[in-house]
């Protein structure tokens, strides 16, 4: 059975302690992949990062220039740790913080990129309301050309069987996990490329000669 996920306690529980953890990549990883994309974005554009934990992504995004960032998690030690990282790093804070469900997520704001690492696959392990759902709440956030960027260990985290996944969703990379072993099979985690299906801009196909098979 997998954790309590979907409890607030366990995760209160679990920073108690964690300093800083990052789910299936680096952060430095992670935006290698979102490159392409930020490249055509302002620096002040507004960012969210979903289920933020004690990730360091928003680190290397103020680092990167990009200082127009709202983290968001449903545990306040999360958004506490996330601040007090941005203070020690920079000597201030600039970006924003706010306990939040990303299953009721209700900003009031548009968003030009949403960036989880495995958030929605946290969802998909809960009782209840699904990633799809998580999926509506995100849609009602993207910017006209917007793109959520999502890391996964699924290979058919978006696939809704009854076709109701209200974004278009592709893989748009492959990254490869460490082996202890030459011989140990490939294992991959993918990055997915979710946008409106009427977006006049399709990041998908800039990023075509990025897939690794």
């Amino acid at each position: 059975m997998p954790p309590d996920f979907d409890k607030q306690s366990y995760w209160h529980h679990r920073f108690l302690s964690e300093t800083t953890f990052e789910w299936l990549a680096s952060s430095e990883t992670f935006l290698e992949v979102a490159a392409p994309f930020l490249r055509r974005l302002p620096r002040d554009a507004p960012i969210l990062q979903l289920g933020c934990g004690t990730s360091d992504l928003h680190i290397h995004l103020r680092r990167q220039g990009f200082d127009n960032v709202t983290n968001v998690d449903f545990e306040p030690l999360a958004i506490e740790k996330g601040r007090a990282m941005e203070q020690l790093a920079f000597g201030d804070t600039r970006n924003k913080y706010l306990v939040a469900d990303v299953l009721t997520l209700d900003l009031g704001t548009k968003f030009d990129l949403v960036l989880d690492k495995s958030t929605a696959d946290t969802i998909a392990c809960c009782e209840g309301p699904s990633v799809l759902a998580m999926a509506h709440r995100v849609k009602n956030h993207l910017a006209e050309n917007g793109a959520w960027l999502s890391l996964s260990f699924s290979a058919f985290r978006f696939q809704i069987e009854d076709g109701t996944l209200p974004l278009k969703a592709e893989v748009i990379d492959k990254l490869p996990t460490p082996k202890r072993n030459p011989t140990d099979p490939d294992i991959f985690h993918f990055c997915y490329l979710l946008q409106n299906g009427t977006s006049k801009t399709t990041l998908g196909d800039q990023l075509q000669g990025r897939r690794r098979g």
